[in-house]
């Protein structure tokens, strides 16, 4: 029997009110260890930016999946991040040939998968693939806030990522949403019926 490969899952954004819910997908190569592999959300901004390399250059395979905001309001953030997590694990597939052996998967459940997957709560903390993971979720989603920054300056999404912040709120009641921002949350819904009347 040939080697076992086992993929770390985490995501990144289930909380935010605008973008997309980012997860990541690594299977780590024990011949080519990475140091410092830790929850991203304890890991400076420059060091899940370092980690974020040494994880492509180094896994032996990594993917990337995301679910936008529309879907998020067509299916709810639940189901969106499991559809992140898959369309992940399915990126992975693509660089390592075939689908892992087994999926462990940061919190309490687990998406639809033709492979075992385990569900492991605070698994970024304890498992080395799933940190790996959350480093390359977080960065992306990051990169895709800054971008949208970019776009939309007067929301501040580079300082708050697009969180509930005091911030957010203010922007949110002076300029409405933006395409990006999502409907289905409580929040943005209540400032939009504001800003129909």
């Amino acid at each position: 029997m040939g080697l076992i490969w086992v993929c770390g899952v985490d995501e990144a954004g289930r909380g935010p009110l605008a973008g997309s819910v980012v997860a990541g997908a690594v299977v780590l190569d024990p011949d080519h260890p990475i140091e410092g592999l830790k929850d991203s959300k304890t890991l400076s901004a420059s060091r899940r930016e370092f980690l974020f390399e040494q994880i492509q250059l180094k896994a032996k395979a990594w993917g990337i999946g995301e679910a936008s905001a529309v879907e998020i309001d067509e299916i709810n953030i639940l189901q969106a991040t499991m559809l992140a997590m898959r369309r992940a694990i399915e990126d992975l597939t693509t660089r390592l040939g075939a689908w892992p052996d087994k999926a462990l998967i940061d919190g309490n459940r687990c998406p639809n998968l033709p492979i075992e997957a385990e569900a492991i709560v605070k698994g970024d903390t304890k498992e080395p693939a799933i940190s790996a993971a959350s480093i390359l979720a977080k960065v992306t989603r990051d990169r895709q806030m800054m971008a949208l920054h970019e776009r939309h300056p007067e929301y501040g999404f580079a300082q708050h990522m697009g969180y509930p912040t005091v911030a957010h709120f203010a922007a949110l009641q002076k300029f409405g949403a933006c395409q990006e921002h999502r409907r289905s949350f409580s929040p943005v819904r209540k400032v939009l019926a504001l800003h129909s009347r």
